[in-house]
């Protein structure tokens, strides 16, 4: 059982042992040490929560609020919602932050709190250090019973959120109506049922042409959530069976997206943002930014239109950092997760779903077509299980020694470029699991990359 704290949140599996799991006491602790923190910061008193779709989401939430309650918050309750529609609605609210319960891609044992600020971003690794600094020594100071906080139901905010996409200039609701799109949606049992049918109708799909597979909002997810080719075959057959246009696969969070084509093929969750910043560059020339794991595909399309582009550090904190740093027109990381400054400085699958309709729609191709205009990078994903013993950082001091001859960037884990190819090792901000990733122009030189790597990091460990 497990419980990581890192940028990306307090994240951890339900049941076991309190500091060891994401326990009802850690949830309590971790909460009140965000509202004393947000004290500190702001004199407001509104926080908005949210959750997914998960088994224990509803447990979570009760715990988080109750406890925002007792330092003296009023909340703002979305229930079941997205990610990037909290992180939307806090700005809306001008409230002083807010929690989205939610592991994210991890599987259904798991929960988390990804914590975010005034703004709606999620906060830094220095603030989280102090939260977490606030968690240890349990300095808290909860509310007299007079100055208690309230909670208040408001589940208006994904309309909201979908009516600012449609509202966007770069988002082409006649072309999209036009094309008479026939979707499939896999929005593996949580909020994703609730906000995407939602947006295609908005966007001018047709009911009848809109059909959702694990749609049932129970948190038993159908299959792992993360939006992976292996995890998608149910999606791909049933795009076959009904003759659709396509597939639109989200995570249980909605902040990541992959697409599925006409044929039952993938068409790559590291080519969403690739497709997306085409479109967009097209309209909007300038720099753009993804995280060293993503392909370098974003690379030249940029560089088609006369940007930059620049690679961030894993996590989204990091590449919304820096996309304010290079004044970046959109962005992401290669998992599928897509983000439009002109919307919000988040990753988003619902805005991600819009733009790419547009793109299609107004390209007058069919999904594989486009596809086919993008050069064919092949990465290798894959991860190791860490013990808790491991001494990583030891691991990768003996991996730069035996590959000193390479290019290496040091700036998040450990990154080695082999002539056009590169592979990238780094401990997950999610899982206590080494990720490596590999990319290539050939599918085969990928998966050697990374199977070397595997082996090198096995032996040293």
């Amino acid at each position: 059982m497990t419980l990581i704290k890192s940028i990306s949140g307090i994240r951890g599996t339900i049941g076991g042992k309190p500091g060891e799991t994401l326990s009802p006491l850690d949830t309590v602790k971790f909460t009140a040490a965000f509202g004393t923190w947000l004290t500190s910061k702001s004199e407001k008193r509104k926080l908005v929560v949210g959750r997914d779709g998960r088994i224990s989401g509803e447990m979570v939430r009760n715990l988080v609020v109750s406890t925002l309650n007792a330092l003296g918050f009023d909340v703002i309750d979305l229930g079941l919602s997205t990610t990037p529609t909290v992180e939307m609605a806090i700005t809306m609210e001008e409230a002083a932050g807010g929690i989205i319960i939610t592991a994210s891609h991890n599987p259904r044992e798991w929960n988390a709190l990804k914590l975010l600020n005034s703004l709606g971003e999620f906060i830094s690794a220095v603030d989280g250090k102090e939260i977490l600094d606030l968690a240890s020594r349990e300095e808290f100071v909860f509310a007299p019973v007079d100055k208690i906080g309230t909670c208040r139901i408001n589940d208006s905010y994904i309309q909201k959120h979908i009516r600012a996409i449609t509202t966007l200039k770069l988002v082409a609701l006649a072309a999209i109506r036009k094309r008479k799109f026939k979707i499939v949606v896999d929005p593996v049992n949580s909020s994703g049922a609730i906000s995407v049918p939602e947006l295609l109708r908005a966007l001018g799909v047709a009911t009848k042409d809109i059909i959702v597979i694990n749609a049932e909002l129970n948190g038993k997810f159908a299959h792992n959530p993360e939006p992976l080719p292996e995890h998608l075959g149910e999606l791909s057959k049933e795009v076959n069976r009904v003759g659709a246009d396509l597939g639109i696969a989200v995570d249980p969070d909605v902040d990541r997206l992959s697409f599925v084509c006409e044929d039952g093929s993938m068409f790559g969750e590291e080519y969403s943002l690739v497709a997306v910043a085409d479109y967009v560059l097209s309209k909007h020339p300038g720099n753009t930014v993804s995280n060293m794991s993503s392909t370098r595909a974003l690379k030249d399309i940029t560089s088609k239109y006369g940007g930059q582009y620049f690679p961030s550090a894993v996590g989204e904190v990091n590449v919304v950092n820096k996309m304010k740093e290079v004044n970046a027109v959109i962005g992401g990381e290669g998992n599928g997760g897509i983000i439009l400054p002109e919307l919000h400085y988040g990753r988003d699958a619902l805005v991600g779903i819009a733009l790419f309709l547009t793109h299609l729609a107004l390209s007058k191709k069919s999904i594989k077509q486009l596809r086919g205009i993008y050069p064919d990078y092949f990465i290798s994903k894959n991860k190791i299980e860490l013990r808790k013993a491991v001494d990583v950082n030891q691991v990768f001091e003996r991996i730069k020694g035996k590959y000193k001859s390479q290019p290496m960037n040091t700036e998040d884990g450990l990154k080695i470029e082999f002539d056009n190819d590169w592979v990238h090792l780094r401990t997950s901000n999610t899982e206590p699991i080494i990720r490596i990733y590999a990319e290539s122009n050939f599918e085969t030189t990928a998966k050697n990359i990374a199977q070397r790597l595997m082996q090198d990091i096995r032996e040293f460990i």
